[in-house]
């Protein structure tokens, strides 16, 4: 009892460690593990702290042996359910190339060149090598998010991280699943006889099968409402388990590819509570994330990590880092925009994730279990990738952003509160004058539609959520308020104005009379906001050569319907809010204003016949 609470305590304090430190969960939760599992045994008489397996000639441990690796087991399911439902067919399709390129070319030059380095390397049976490299094919959310948070690079780069991050992950999982499925269909020999084949596609039919089907029942049913609201996630959960041994027990080693399907086909249909499902499956994967990798790195005895003592499993790590992710990226970027160094920065930053060595515990017990050659260096070896590309990651991304300087010049953040159709276009307008603009809002229609756009949006209840366990307000200049409620735009600006040095700004609703100054847009109140987005969603700029043009065009602008001045926009792209008191108002050459809505060409041609003027006074 003492060494199960132990572990659930450990593993949620590693995960606010990580939050707090704002590294990747995965190496306080590794390290923990190894610290109370084999690391311990150097200064005790031989026996771990937390011993995940039970002896019975000791009476040490936690699980029957065989509960333990259906433990792991349904907990990777789930975990990779999860996966599964974050991968979209829109997110796919409206990837750039070098996104593209990575997740599949990139994948492919990992997966075959770790394999072969670990089977020329290690002379690991060729099976159990290319595992390997299915494994590490993954990079991951969970590792690259804190990186991103942390360094502020420009936007192309942080775009191609973090997208490659959310795709590859449940890829990878998907190819590993496949490669094991075909390991153990041949027993690790991984000859193509007529047996390990049509036992290898019997699997993957099976699984795909199974998956795809329940997937289709979890929608119908979901659809239809035969769950009441407050039962949803836990029949959801209730069938992915049953799918995960149903399905192993049709066809064996089948579980794991089919609550993958399961999960791809429910997360591409449309269920409007798909939102509540995930919320309650990220809590639930965080809460087994935590205590499987204590367990699993415990689990982990003091001769497997003897085995990384050998200079070839070194050699294998650098080939990882310095050979294969260079490569894979050189490749997947020929035809792109990328600049040298910044194709150099991208190589450089390849963390292992949750989902690689989560699966790699499982799939080295299951070999080990049955007597595959070899099989012991998979789950090490996974775990050293994963440490090794972490802290690799975590101590050079800030370095190397500078001295390659990719990092973004414009430090300028802004936190908006709504995602209505006012609010996306402003953001996107922002984003490609490079500054970083996350949204808010309860409104899980309007999150997707920001998504899709390529803008960081989440969905939270600012009366209930803690914006800052959401995203990093630190660092963050800006709060906009613009949804159509005061009560949430005061409860915004109020709860968080001495967090943002720029300021905390609401728009005006109803019979708003506080302080003008904290108004955006400065002479405009929602509905007037909302009505002109959607009848003219465009953006202009307009380039005064003085100080009492800037104000003839704001007074234009103010008195014009259906046209809304927005802010003014510095040589340095850095945007400056518009003051309700236009005698406070400055200028600085170079200055543009920007405005939405309906065009105003007088005031264009005005500029152009004064700048001829000028020319001609010249």
């Amino acid at each position: 009892m003492v060494e199960l609470a132990g572990i659930i305590i450990l593993g949620i304090g590693a995960q606010w460690l990580s939050w707090k430190m704002r590294i990747p969960a995965i190496l306080p939760l590794i390290l923990l593990g190894l610290l109370v599992g084999p690391v311990s045994t150097l200064w005790t008489d031989g026996e771990k702290w937390i011993e995940p397996i039970y002896n019975e000639e000791t009476g040490v441990g936690i699980f029957p042996e065989s509960y333990f690796f259906y433990f792991v087991s349904l907990a990777i399911g789930i975990i990779l359910f999860e996966g599964g439902l974050t991968l979209k067919r829109k997110e796919i399709r409206g990837l750039g190339p070098v996104i593209l390129t990575l997740v599949t070319l990139g994948s492919l030059v990992t997966f075959l060149g770790a394999g072969t380095a670990a089977y020329l390397l290690l002379d690991l049976e060729v099976g159990v090598a290319f595992l390997f490299g299915a494994l590490i094919i993954v990079t991951g959310p969970t590792v690259i998010a804190p990186i991103l948070q942390n360094v502020a690079l420009k936007r192309n780069l942080a775009t191609i991280l973090k997208w490659e991050s959310i795709i590859i992950d449940p890829i990878g999982a998907f190819v590993s699943v496949l490669v094991f499925e075909f390991v153990l269909s041949n027993r690790g020999a991984l000859a193509f006889t007529p047996h390990a084949l049509i036992t290898f596609i019997q699997i993957l039919m099976i699984g795909l099968a199974i998956g795809t089907l329940a997937g289709f029942l979890l929608y119908f049913i979901l659809k239809k409402d035969f769950v009441p609201h407050y039962l949803i996630n836990v029949v959801t959960l209730a069938l992915v388990l049953g799918v995960f041994v149903f399905s192993d027990i049709v066809a064996t080693e089948s579980g794991l590819l089919s609550v993958v399907a399961m999960g791809t086909v429910l997360g591409n249909l449309d269920i409007p509570k798909l939102r509540d499902i995930l919320d309650f499956k990220e809590s639930l994967s965080i809460l087994l994330i935590s205590i499987l990798f204590i367990i699993l790195a415990a689990h982990i005895n003091i001769s497997d990590l003897m085995l990384l003592r050998d200079w070839r499993i070194g050699l294998l790590l650098l080939v990882v880092i310095f050979l294969l992710r260079p490569l894979a990226v050189w490749l997947s970027t020929l035809r792109s925009d990328l600049s040298i160094k910044e194709k150099l920065y991208i190589s450089l930053i390849g963390p292992r994730g949750i989902v690689a060595a989560g699966i790699a515990s499982l799939f080295g017990l299951r070999l080990v279990v049955d007597g595959i050659p070899g099989a012991e260096y998979i789950t090490p070896l996974v775990f050293m990738v994963v440490l090794g590309t972490v802290l690799l990651s975590a101590i050079i991304a800030q370095p190397m952003a500078n001295f390659l300087k990719v990092s973004s010049k414009n430090k300028q953040s802004i936190l908006i509160i709504g995602a209505n159709a006012a609010v996306r276009l402003i953001s996107t307008y922002l984003e490609k004058k490079g500054t970083k603009v996350i949204l808010i809002d309860n409104n899980v229609t309007n999150i997707e539609k920001a998504q899709a756009k390529g803008l960081e949006a989440y969905s939270a209840n600012v009366f209930h959520d803690d914006l800052d366990d959401l995203v990093p307000l630190k660092g963050m200049t800006h709060l906009l308020s613009l949804t159509g409620s005061p009560d949430v735009n005061r409860h915004v600006c109020k709860k968080y104005q001495r967090q943002f040095k720029g300021g905390t700004f609401r728009i005006r609703t109803g019979d708003d009379s506080d302080d003008r100054n904290a108004y955006f847009p400065t002479f405009d109140d929602y509905i007037n906001f909302i009505e002109t987005a959607r009848d003219y969603p465009v953006i202009y700029e307009l380039k005064p050569d003085n100080m009492d043009e800037m104000l003839d065009m704001i007074s234009a602008l103010r008195k014009a319907p259906n046209s809304i001045s927005l802010f003014v926009l510095r040589k340095n792209d850095q945007f400056k809010l518009i003051p309700h008191d236009l005698s406070q108002c400055d200028f600085t050459e170079g200055d543009i204003l920007v405005y939405f809505g309906k065009r105003l060409r007088e005031l264009e041609s005005v500029q152009e016949t004064e700048k001829e003027e000028t020319t001609t006074d010249q």
